[in-house]
């Protein structure tokens, strides 16, 4: 959109011309006697909500005092403008902030809604007339001063602002929908996961050690061979927590220029993590790769249980609280190879862990359409909003 194609009624000003630009400070981080004290302190971090009331800092009065730190204002638009560009908060409480938040009052007598100039500030960057340092990575006082601001009147002001909430709040609620089935699917995943492993469940089972149900693969490999450099890498924080579900993009050892020694796995294999054991990392890639040396690849013995099997009997909370129980640090609790072949499994007879193999796997299945429409909710809510804002700033709303 260009500046000179708003609506005849609107006007366009400079952001100086609208609200003092007041920036923070931040007070020498090798005195101790300015840190750590009860006066709110912002830094870019702490712009996450569109309301600011908590920081992860503060500093004391005598910083106040001898650092010059200026207070901001409850209900004080403020804007990040060095390194992250854009970030916004209202305080929501008097607050200090550091040199890379300006805090925008408007002026006395300016006719100028704080959140029109919210949702202005989302849609400068598509308007002409802002200059090249404003686009850049760090902007400074002088050009922020000179950005330019679509204003109409104040009574189109509330109107746009009151139409872009009620428009957004529909479709955070369907987000929220989405989540709370999300919430209720996973509830029942690990519901059914426990009813199916409980203690009454398990009584006809045979008991079989660890050692007769899977081997531990051995022998690492260097991501620096040209035989695995290409492998895509797996680490614990690839897989989710309780439901042997791979999550993020694959990408090889060789873009994460990993170094250190990994333990080669294979489809045919179940990737259990063995730190964090409470967290309930385990998954059944399936292709060849490279694993964090923090997981242990394991390759079923056949004859006694399926691989998709044994995937549950590792998430099932017999072995898990186990596992936790076994652990061997405090700082990061890990179970060892003697622990992991400590622990006897019972399984039952193949019909048995076929059914209730494809009763749990229908279940994540279900788990992973509702969280892929999760994402797609938030992927529109992300695209809709820009879309509905240059809208209402073409007068179009």
């Amino acid at each position: 959109m260009k500046l000179d194609e708003l609506p005849e009624s609107w006007s366009v000003n400079r952001l100086a011309d609208l609200c003092e630009i007041r920036l923070g400070k931040t007070p020498p981080r090798g005195n101790p006697a300015f840190w750590e004290g009860d006066k709110r302190w912002a830094a870019i971090s702490d712009l996450n909500d569109e309301v600011l009331t908590q920081t992860k800092e503060g500093i004391t009065e005598t910083a106040v005092r001898e650092c010059g730190c200026k207070i901001v204002s409850t209900g004080t638009l403020l804007f990040s403008f060095k390194l992250t560009i854009g970030k916004m908060a209202f305080a929501g409480a008097p607050i200090f902030t550091n040199e890379a938040i300006a805090a925008l009052p408007v002026k006395p007598g300016v006719k100028l809604e704080p959140k029109f100039l919210f949702y202005a500030l989302k849609v400068v960057p598509l308007l002409e007339g802002v200059s090249d340092a404003a686009k850049g990575m760090t902007l400074n006082k002088q050009s922020l001063a000179e950005i330019q601001i679509p204003v109409p009147p104040l009574a189109e002001q509330r109107r746009i602002v009151a139409r872009v909430e009620a428009l957004t709040r529909r479709l955070d609620q369907a987000r929220q929908a989405r989540q709370a089935a999300l919430a209720e699917a996973a509830t029942v995943f690990q519901r059914v996961l426990e009813d199916e492993f409980a203690e009454e469940a398990m009584e006809d089972w045979r008991e079989v050690p660890a050692d007769q149900l899977f081997e531990i693969v051995s022998g690492q490999a260097s991501p620096l061979d040209p035989q695995f450099k290409l492998l895509p890498y797996l680490g614990p924080e690839h897989v989710e927590s309780g439901t042997g579900r791979i999550v993020g993009e694959r990408v090889s050892v060789e873009e994460l220029k990993m170094t250190s020694g990994k333990y080669v796995f294979a489809p045919d294999q179940v990737v259990y993590s063995k730190i964090r054991p409470a967290l309930r990392k385990v998954c059944l890639p399936d292709y060849d790769g490279l694993c964090s040396a923090d997981m242990y690849p394991l390759k079923p013995n056949a004859g006694e249980v399926t691989r998709e099997f044994l995937l549950f009997l590792l998430l099932a909370p017999p072995f898990s609280q186990y596992a936790v129980d076994n652990s061997d640090r405090n700082a990061m609790p890990k179970i060892n190879r003697e622990a992991l072949f400590g622990f006897t499994f019972r399984v039952p007879k193949k019909p048995e862990q076929k059914r209730i193999t494809k009763l749990l796997l229908a279940l994540r299945v279900k788990l992973d359409e509702l969280q892929r429409l999760q994402r797609a909710v938030a992927a529109e809510l992300a695209s809709f909003t820009p879309a509905l804002l240059a809208k209402a700033f073409r007068g179009e709303l």
